[in-house]
This record gives C-alpha cells, sequence and structure tokens, in this order.
C-alpha cells in the first residue's frame, strides 16, 4: 500500500499543491511554519477523517476561501485508489473512492492505512487517560470496521444520556427515559470492551519481541484497565445514577477505560518509568501499530513521522530508521544533512517554503 500522489486546493497556508510521492522514504524539510506538518496532516485527515491535531473543518481551510480539498492516489493490491475530500466550512465534510461519495465516514477506513508519529506521541504513556484511550481507539477503527460503527453509536449514545442527565436537573420527571438510554449504552459498551479487550491481546503478542529488541531484552506487558467489567455493566449503571444525575455526567462504562504498561511485571512506565524507557515503549506502540496493521491486511500501512527523530536518541533512531526499510514513509525534518549521513535510502527530498514545495536538488 502506497500513496502515489497528493493534491491540495485551500488547505492551510496551501493554496494549490500537487506532488508524486516516491514508494520509498520521502524527506519534507525546511524551516518551522512553513507547512511541512500540514502535509502530513493532510494525508492523516483524509485516510482517518480526523486531523491529529484535533482540528476543526473550518480551521483546516486556508484563510479566505470557503472550501479545501484533498486528493490521493492510492496503490492498493496492485490496484489504484482515487480518494477525495472536501472540507466545507458550514457543512459536513464531504468524501468519494473512486468517484463514488460514501454515506459514512466509517466506510473511509480500510481504505489507507497509516500510522503517524509525531513528538506529542514520546509522552503518550504519562499523558491523560483520553489520549491512551484515542491511541486504542484510532488503531482498531484501521483493523475492524465493526469497531468503528459501534464506537460511533456507542459515543452518540453518552451524548445523548449526558444531555438528559442535565435536563433531569430542571425536569426531573424525565428520569424514567434514563431507561432506554442505558440499555443503549450497555449494548454498545459491551461491544467496545469485548473489541479492546481482543485488542490488547494481540497488541502484547506483537509488542513483546518488538521492545525487547529496542530495550536490550526488557519484557513489557499492556493492561487494559477496564472501568467496568461487561457483565457487570448494567448493574454498575443502575447503581451510579442517582450520581451521575448529581454531577449531570456519566461515570461508569468504556469511556473511562484507561491502559497501564508494565515492565518485566513489576515496574508500572506511567508511575515510575524514566524518560528514556517510556520514550522506548512510545516507540515499540507505534512499531506494533505497523506489524498489526501488516498482519491484518497483508500490506503495510503508510508511516508519517513529523519532526520525531530530533526526539529521538542515536539508538532509537537506528532502531527506528531500520525498521522502516520496506515501508513508503514521508518524514519531516527541519535539516536534511542528518539523513544523508544515516544510509537511509532515499526516494525523494522535498524542499517546503511557506506552502510551496520543490523537489530538492538533494534528490
Amino acid at each position: 500500500m502506497i500513496i502515489e500522489s497528493l493534491e491540495l486546493k485551500d488547505y492551510r497556508n496551501y493554496e494549490s499543491l500537487n506532488i508524486k510521492l516516491s514508494s520509498g522514504v520521502n524527506i519534507f524539510y525546511g524551516d518551522n511554519a512553513q507547512g511541512k506538518t500540514n502535509i502530513l496532516e493532510s494525508i492523516y485527515l483524509a485516510t482517518t477523517s480526523k486531523s491529529h491535531r484535533g482540528s476543526k473543518d473550518r480551521d483546516i481551510i486556508k484563510f479566505g476561501s470557503n472550501e479545501s480539498h484533498i486528493k490521493l492516489m492510492i496503490e492498493k493490491n496492485s490496484s489504484s485508489v482515487r480518494l477525495d475530500m472536501h472540507l466545507k466550512k458550514n457543512k459536513s465534510k464531504g468524501v468519494a473512492i473512486n468517484g463514488i461519495p460514501i454515506r459514512k465516514l466509517s466506510e473511509l477506513f480500510g481504505t489507507c492505512n497509516v500510522v503517524f508519529f509525531s513528538p506529542e506521541d514520546l509522552n503518550i504513556i504519562k499523558r491523560s487517560p483520553k489520549e491512551r484511550r484515542n491511541f486504542v481507539d484510532m488503531e482498531l477503527c484501521q483493523l475492524n470496521k465493526l469497531y468503528v460503527s459501534t464506537l460511533v453509536t456507542y459515543n452518540k449514545v453518552l451524548d445523548q444520556r449526558n444531555k438528559l442527565l442535565k435536563e433531569i436537573g430542571i425536569k426531573s420527571g424525565l428520569e424514567d427515559t434514563l431507561d432506554i438510554w442505558d440499555m443503549q449504552l450497555v449494548k454498545y459498551g459491551k461491544d467496545l470492551i469485548a473489541y479492546r479487550e481482543a485488542f490488547i491481546k494481540e497488541l502484547n503478542d506483537v509488542i513483546l519481541d518488538i521492545h525487547s529488541l529496542l530495550s536490550g531484552g526488557e519484557k513489557i506487558n499492556v493492561v487494559y484497565e477496564k472501568n467496568v467489567e461487561k457483565d457487570a455493566f448494567e448493574e454498575e449503571l443502575r447503581k451510579s445514577r442517582v450520581g451521575d444525575i448529581r454531577y449531570k455526567t456519566s461515570n461508569v462504562g468504556p469511556h473511562r477505560d484507561d491502559f497501564s504498561f508494565f515492565l518485566n511485571g513489576e515496574m508500572d512506565l506511567k508511575k515510575f518509568g524514566s524518560q528514556g524507557q517510556q520514550r522506548s515503549l512510545a516507540l515499540s506502540l507505534k512499531l506494533s501499530e505497523i506489524e498489526l496493521i501488516k498482519s491484518r491486511y497483508g500490506e503495510f500501512p503508510v508511516l508519517l513521522l513529523d519532526d520525531v527523530l530530533s526526539e529521538l536518541d542515536g539508538k532509537r533512531q537506528s532502531h527506528l530508521l531500520e525498521s522502516i526499510k520496506h515501508i513508503q514513509t514521508l518524514i519531516t525534518c527541519t535539516g536534511v544533512e542528518d539523513f544523508l549521513n544515516k544510509s537511509l535510502d532515499i526516494g525523494k527530498v522535498f524542499k517546503v517554503t511557506n506552502g510551496t514545495i520543490k523537489e530538492s536538488e538533494y534528490n
């Protein structure tokens, strides 16, 4: 699976862009705030429907324009796929695959699988539970379309239940209608928990060897810290109702799950891991993503590295670069010279200057 070309129109600081990519390593270099990350963001957005920055569509469209267009030409299983995404200021985004509009954004997942790795990801171990849930959710969405629809439905039900909890504070007679939402929250919540249980088991099978090789023999184990067990969800939700009404939010369910990481069966890296240990684990998680997607689809995903190498020491840099030799990779950096000394098989080099891109003489 590779991205053959990328076209942008009125996307952030790009008025118009059309570039062809190498099937190997593509390097985008230039000073800060020139638009390097915007290239990776556009690909991530077009393939997952979300900005890795959490940006709204209206904030992505170039200033002074009303809409933006992303077009990817993808080679997948020896066939060509065209992916178009239109962003509009006051309407939902539109997506078409081979010219045919899709009805649900969940249909987008699996068209082109990507793994995004940024400096912020190096801190995923010690940051909030929400960010660790997002990591698991995004990976599962690329691996399982049923998970996508289940997650979307669960979140819709959760939003409706939380709105109702706020309204009950004004109209107490509405409390009886909670039963309808509770039943659906339990139904879809149980499925989410089951999917996450299976994923963590699969992740542990893959990450063990990857992390051992990177860390010199250390064993890592990812633990799913469920907020509630599947079979107890309905009862615990009933017990929490009084508190939910008081605090006007749902306090029980997989939307409050977390994940822990134990080194050699003892040390909780979230609490006691050094920065080096946490960064090694973050790198292992990303490399595990790649292997899980390859195992599921028979093809490697596209790897997007946003200035992450500058945050890694020599050992971790070498390990990452060794791992991407057979993967289409897009790398952003401020200087290209370092890569020329790393025996990296560079396909294309692009210089980024204030929303314009020129294939570099380094190529």
